[in-house]
């Protein structure tokens, strides 16, 4: 894929995104992640893994949004800079925030809060200090959550350009903790200003929690009736752009309030309205629970072709890498026997160049097909590169894994593979090593052994096996 359409298809992902249309970014990112890992362009696979764990997180998948921004997390440490371990930060934020578990929401906001300054990203800093004043404010300790909200505020000034809704939605924090200290004079003032600000016309749920707020300082003031308007007009709106969750605060305080009020009729109505929302989010659980299963078959799918080889279906390099190293560490405390053969088809260059390289593939995909059959379920296969294959034994010895190469080596003899009436026979050549009584612990110092044995074949005539102990 050219450069040109990565770029398209991440933009396809982010607007997907801003639409609020999670699913369907779901399936680009899919292919974006496709893409971006075939043309190895960490941009792409970074966008991927990101806006992966932003949708779930919208959907309420919360444990696929978990294994998408750990991905990000991983990749990024090798393959992003600050800004994208920034980006990484703030869905992880979300993610703490949504499970409760408030101690890591804490040390996720305070890494955010030290790169945003570092990178001048006033804007991810602002909502950092504004996410921490409400965690604060949600263990009552609403002193140090007004000092949160106030850092918020100051670093909203700093953004450039400005941006009006930012510092807003600092102000709702602070609201919230000076409610909480019971310093209601400034906090009508400051809810007084926003109720009213004509910016509100633009962000519906912005709008939806000024009002919400203004219920709750209304009911601190004991102003029972006035308080009610108020979360009525807050269901109103949560309703008019479907946030379940915010609305279902609101309507546990509608039903609060009425039974403080002894308003019986408007209790039975708000009760009311707060069952049918239940059944409604009964109904949306078992949507999403639909759409996670979806989600789950399209990870594992993803997973699947990520580490398997496009043409052969046997398992890549990385793949192969990644889980033998596994194997030899364990191996080195085991004293467990783990040997590599790598196996080389003779003369493809000769096929390619008589026949052409569609051919060529084709004997690539059957020599893979007939080898991979002869493995053991618990053993490697895999396409090291060209016309190359690499295989791993667990738990034989260097001998018994000659045998294995002598049957392998058999089978590729007895391929027939007709071209234009003639039926052309194939040869291989095979070496084989092993990790040296658990000495040898990574994966690309085994293939080498086995790679050098190979070699010693290919010059000793070719159609032979070479062992390297």
């Amino acid at each position: 894929m050219e450069k040109e359409d990565l770029i398209s298809l991440q933009q396809t992902v982010l607007k997907l995104r801003v639409e609020g249309k999670y699913e369907e970014t779901i399936e680009a990112c899919f292919q974006l992640l496709e893409a971006g890992l075939a043309a190895n362009d960490p941009k792409s696979i970074l966008t991927a893994h990101i806006n992966n764990a932003a949708s779930f997180y919208c959907i309420g998948a919360i444990e696929e949004a978990f294994h998408s921004i750990d991905a990000y997390l991983d990749y990024c440490a090798d393959n992003g800079d600050e800004a994208d371990r920034l980006n990484g930060s703030n869905v992880l934020f979300l993610l703490h925030e949504y499970t409760k578990d408030y101690e890591k929401a804490r040390e996720t906001l305070e890494r955010t809060i030290e790169l945003g300054k570092k990178l001048k990203h006033y804007n991810i800093v602002s909502n950092a200090y504004s996410n921490y004043s409400a965690i604060l404010a949600i263990e009552e300790d609403f002193e140090s959550a007004l000092t949160m909200a106030e850092n918020g505020l100051a670093m909203a000034k700093l953004h450039e350009p400005p941006t009006p809704i930012l510092e807003f939605r600092v102000k709702l924090n602070i609201a919230n903790a000076l409610i909480g200290l019971e310093n209601i004079e400034d906090a009508e003032q400051l809810v007084h200003e926003m109720v009213n600000d004509p910016l509100l016309d633009s962000f519906i749920r912005e709008k939806t929690q000024v009002h919400d707020l203004y219920g709750r300082l209304l009911t601190k003031k004991k102003m029972y009736e006035e308080a009610l308007q108020a979360y009525d007009i807050a269901k109103e709106l949560a309703e008019s752009f479907g946030d379940r969750n915010l609305l279902k605060g609101i309507l546990e305080k509608r039903c609060t309030l009425c039974d403080i009020m002894g308003d019986v009729q408007r209790g039975y109505k708000a009760q009311q309205d707060f069952i049918n929302l239940l059944s409604d989010l009964q109904q949306h659980e078992v949507t999403m629970a639909a759409m996670k299963l979806g989600v789950k078959h399209r990870i594992s799918t993803i997973e699947r072709r990520a580490n398997t080889d496009f043409l052969t279906g046997l398992y890549n390099r990385s793949y192969m890498e990644t889980t033998t190293n596994k194997w030899l560490d364990e191996a080195a405390q085991t004293g467990e026997s783990i040997v590599c053969i790598a196996l080389d088809l003779d003369n493809l260059k000769s096929l390619n160049d008589t026949y052409g390289h569609i051919f060529g593939d084709t004997v690539i995909k059957k020599i893979g097909q007939e080898c991979a059959s002869l493995i053991r379920s618990g053993d490697l296969m895999g396409r090291f590169g060209g016309d190359e294959f690499a295989i791993i034994l667990r738990n034989l010895s260097i001998e018994e894994a000659r045998h294995k190469a002598e049957t392998l080596l058999e089978t590729v003899r007895a391929i027939k593979i007709e071209k234009d009436g003639i039926y052309i026979s194939l040869t291989a050549s095979v070496g084989l090593a092993d990790n040296a009584n658990g000495n040898i612990h990574t994966f690309t110092d085994l293939f080498h052994h086995a790679d050098v044995a190979l070699y010693q074949a290919k010059q000793a005539g070719k159609n032979q096996i070479c062992m390297m102990n």
